[in-house]
């Protein structure tokens, strides 16, 4: 049996990096608090892959990922393409919660609160 990987495809890796390099301000802002373990000692990874997918932020011991909707996806046809990721990443078992870019900055504690509150621990 042949198991095709779905994480950090190397087809990928040029992308993401980009992305990583070009984070957006809500982005960049919350990973302060998502990187190097700081949030609950829980490893978070930025721009990480599944599938042909690009996440914003994956957490492998929860099987967690994190969105961050700007006004890019404020519109029908984003609006059904992130459904249709968002039932391919469930469908492989994974969480996935969103936040608007404007949550990050508004409501930060909030935020951290839901997110660890999306760990399978608690």
């Amino acid at each position: 049996m042949i198991r095709k990987q779905i994480h950090t495809r190397q087809e990928l890796k040029g992308y993401r990096k980009i992305l990583r390099d070009n984070l957006t301000p809500a982005e960049a802002f919350l990973w302060n608090y998502l990187k190097a373990r700081k949030l609950e000692g829980k490893r978070f990874t930025r721009q990480h892959s599944i599938g042909n997918y690009i996440v914003d932020f994956y957490c492998a011991s929860e099987k967690l990922i994190i969105e961050l909707d700007g006004e890019v996806h404020l519109n029908s046809n984003a609006e059904e393409k992130d459904l249709k990721r968002t039932e391919y990443l469930q469908g492989l078992g994974f969480k996935i919660i969103r936040f608007e870019n404007k949550m990050i900055f508004d409501f930060l504690p909030s935020v951290l609160k839901e997110i660890t509150d999306n760990f399978k621990s608690n």
